[in-house]
């Protein structure tokens, strides 16, 4: 290598353009030998530089989102389980969710792989250029309720929530929530609606959802409402891919399109909630002016 080109190296390690410093010698050499024009050369270069930075953002995206490991789509065994909508969940991995600020709720028993599959889609998330953040639902809240009691909370909720483009909640359930952490979700909710992706896992059918969320049936509902307006829900059953061979509750099948929202002629909320255990089907009807009542409690308390 010549003075001059250990110089040009010096220069751009000084301008923090690692990708040139890093191909500029190979490059050069090909443009002298193909007698490349300075343009082309000076394109190319740019490129490897660009294709340097998209690779360390990669990295970077990886690294802060939290995943306690790595796993893909590929890994994930759909010849084991045969319950998970293999079709449905390839579809996800184009990712349009995450353009469209929309959800996908994984619902199922647990060790069907729904924390895997989260996962994979918030991998394939960052590798795509899409800051995403990984939390269990217990981590969350109480990551907020810290926040609260320093006095941070607005900017560990602007940090933490509001700056990432898919935000991955995984859990919902597993451990019940007091009043104030279900008040402190719905806030979570309530700032993600059509603002930012989620994804959301848990072993509970959304009408039991009110027992994770303090019983209160009224804010389980609201949030509900954010949750599943823009959503798909996948429904996974079968036997656990953690110990294939422990006995499983009987589960029937969850179909995503008796789940939603209704409204009545005579203006009030319908959620048509179908739970996964036979013999436990069910609806409960909140009015409007319940759930607005509870939104202004919410703010006031914000």
């Amino acid at each position: 290598m010549s003075v001059q080109h250990e110089r040009l190296i010096d220069l751009c390690n000084e301008l923090r353009l690692g990708g040139i410093a890093a191909q500029y010698p190979a490059l050069a050499q090909t443009a002298a030998e193909k007698r490349t024009s300075f343009t082309d050369f000076l394109e190319e270069l740019l490129v490897a530089e660009r294709e340097s930075r998209r690779a360390r953002a990669r990295e970077m995206f990886a690294r802060v989102a939290g995943f306690p490991a790595i796993k893909t789509l590929d890994q994930y065994d759909f010849n084991f389980a045969t319950g998970a909508p293999r079709k449905q969940i390839m579809e996800l991995a184009s990712l349009a969710f995450v353009e469209r600020a929309e959800n996908v709720v994984f619902l199922g028993p647990s060790g069907l792989g729904k924390t895997h599959l989260a996962i994979a889609l918030g991998y394939l998330a960052t590798q795509k250029g899409y800051k995403t953040r990984f939390f269990s639902a217990a981590d969350l809240v109480l990551m907020l309720e810290a926040a609260q009691r320093q006095g941070r909370y607005c900017e560990v909720m602007h940090r933490a929530i509001n700056a990432y483009k898919l935000l991955i909640v995984d859990d919902i359930g597993y451990l019940p929530l007091s009043r104030e952490q279900a008040n402190l979700f719905f806030q979570i909710v309530e700032r993600r609606y059509e603002r930012g992706a989620m994804i959301l896992t848990s072993n509970l059918t959304f009408g039991s959802w009110d027992s994770a969320f303090a019983g209160d049936s009224v804010l389980t509902a609201a949030m509900l409402d954010r949750v599943l307006h823009h959503s798909t829900i996948v429904s996974i059953n079968g036997d656990s891919l953690d110990s294939r061979t422990s006995a499983r509750p009987d589960c029937s099948p969850l179909r995503p399109n008796l789940i939603g929202i209704k409204r009545n002629g005579e203006g009030n909320i319908l959620l048509a909630l179908p739970l996964i255990r036979p013999l436990q089907v069910g609806q409960f009807s909140i009015r409007v002016d319940s759930l607005r009542n509870h939104r202004r409690r919410t703010a006031g308390r914000r």
